[in-house]
């Protein structure tokens, strides 16, 4: 874990140059990892709260948040009982505060800038049975986390001037109309008119969405689409 830790040049991940100190999340985290007991948990935490992933006095996150969230989600299932606890309460923390103005996101595999809440999300649904294993805190971290859902299109079928769109949805999408980040090849177009058409069957993520007044040439298999609301948080 320490190497993982290690891997990672936080002195490159962007963040508000007045708020956000890299060395304290690096440190943070070694120390987190390595801590022992309630005191040095604390100390570890008080370091990563303090300007390393999140500050906690002015409820601001950083891009680093979503970089440390596997590691967290390590150490809340490795580490000694009072790091565990510590670092759920982080990933707590990071996911519920907004970001400052110009470093609200964070560069996805296809080069896309993507919400740094719906970065964080992903990594807890990827450890779902372990936070569901972790009981109520951890079961209320990831329904905290379904709010910031995800949906890959796969398939478009016209219906009238509306698009039918099929695909896997990760989160939960609630009724009415909304708007949606379209990521697609770098580049994001926003959805103004959106709807839940069918949800996923139980022990199913597939699902079908409504886009109003689009076409399917305007909808490509591959796209990814977040809450457009995400895209606004800014602290």
């Amino acid at each position: 874990m320490l190497d993982e830790i290690d891997m990672v040049e936080w002195d490159s991940v962007p963040g508000h140059p007045d708020w956000y100190e890299p060395d304290r999340a690096a440190q943070g985290l070694r120390a987190l990892a390595e801590a022992a007991n309630l005191v040095q948990a604390a100390e570890a935490g008080s370091q990563l709260g303090g300007g390393g992933i999140v500050h906690g006095h002015s409820g601001a996150v950083f891009p680093a948040a979503a970089v440390a969230t596997p590691l967290l989600l390590d150490i809340a299932q490795q580490g000694h009982p009072a790091a565990q606890d510590t670092a759920m309460g982080l990933l707590d923390e990071a996911l519920s505060c907004y970001p400052h103005a110009g470093y609200t996101r964070v560069t996805a595999p296809d080069c896309t800038a993507i919400p740094i809440c719906c970065a964080i999300a992903h990594h807890l649904r990827d450890r779902a049975d372990f936070l569901v294993g972790r009981g109520k805190r951890g079961k209320s971290l990831l329904a905290d986390a379904t709010a910031h859902w995800r949906f890959e299109i796969r398939e478009c079928i016209a219906d009238g001037s509306d698009t039918a769109v099929f695909g896997i949805l990760a989160g939960c999408l609630p009724d009415g109309v909304h708007a949606a980040e379209m990521h697609h090849a770098g580049a994001i177009t926003i959805l103004s008119e959106l709807t839940l058409e069918y949800p996923p069957a139980e022990d199913s993520r597939e699902a079908c969405l409504r886009a109003i007044a689009r076409p399917p040439s305007q909808l490509p298999p591959g796209a990814v689409l977040f809450p457009a609301e995400c895209g606004d948080r800014v602290h």
